[in-house]
């Protein structure tokens, strides 16, 4: 389990985020939205290890941010808004660099189902040629590679086709329930966020994204 307990985050006298609590639980698919300079990314870097917070406690598994940060980064999957993937390498050649640098050891039978998995089977495709919803399933198949426990994904079908957000949503929800996994997801569409999460994290005082989901009629946690 993931436990947030009175999280906040100030650059000198400016507060991003402030007082946020809530829990995430192994299968659960948990939607964070809010408008743009909410501190959606803010908070995601925060889980990622890769901020601190100014305030406020975080635990994965038992595990204190503070005084696990390395053992935490192995259970840790993040896809950032912008794609990291090397365009002129192959798709499994961008699989092979990145698995030498995950914690955990994967054949190449199992790098390529991990992409099959989700219909990404241009294999011996150049990234440079491929479209923009295969690159985006690219990314979320390398965060994958260590097989982590907790998925931070911010914006992980922005600007792609409907067929890959479908597929890319429909592997996220059977990774979570028969996989186990925590999975923190941002979006700016809401029918995305109400189809694929389980409940909704608000952040800021956009009414407008707490009417809507209100209306949804999923659980809603707003700061």
């Amino acid at each position: 389990m993931l436990e947030v307990h009175s999280l906040s985050k100030s650059y000198g006298n400016k507060t991003i985020i402030q007082d946020i609590s809530f829990t995430v639980q192994p299968t659960e698919i948990v939607g964070l939205v809010g408008e743009n300079g909410a501190g959606k990314s803010t908070l995601l870097s925060i889980l990622a290890t890769l901020l601190k917070p100014t305030k406020g406690t975080i635990a994965l598994e038992n595990l204190n941010y503070l005084s696990h940060r390395k053992l935490l980064r192995e259970k840790i999957g993040f896809v950032p808004q912008d794609i990291a993937i090397w365009d002129n390498f192959t798709v499994e050649e961008n699989m092979i660099f990145f698995e030498k640098l995950s914690w955990k050891n994967k054949n190449n039978k199992e790098l390529r189902q991990l992409c099959l998995s989700m219909n990404l089977d241009k294999w011996k495709e150049p990234v440079k040629n491929l479209s923009g919803g295969m690159k985006r399933k690219l990314n979320l198949a390398i965060s994958l590679i260590h097989d982590p426990e907790l998925l931070l994904l911010d914006e992980p079908t922005a600007g792609i086709d409907l067929k890959s957000r479908k597929e890319i949503g429909s592997y996220l929800k059977s990774l979570a329930t028969e996989h186990e996994k925590m999975i923190i997801y941002t979006s700016h569409d809401m029918d995305e966020i109400t189809s694929i999460c389980d409940r909704v994290l608000c952040i800021g005082q956009d009414a407008f994204y707490q009417n809507l989901l209100e209306s949804s009629g999923k659980p809603l946690l707003a700061f």
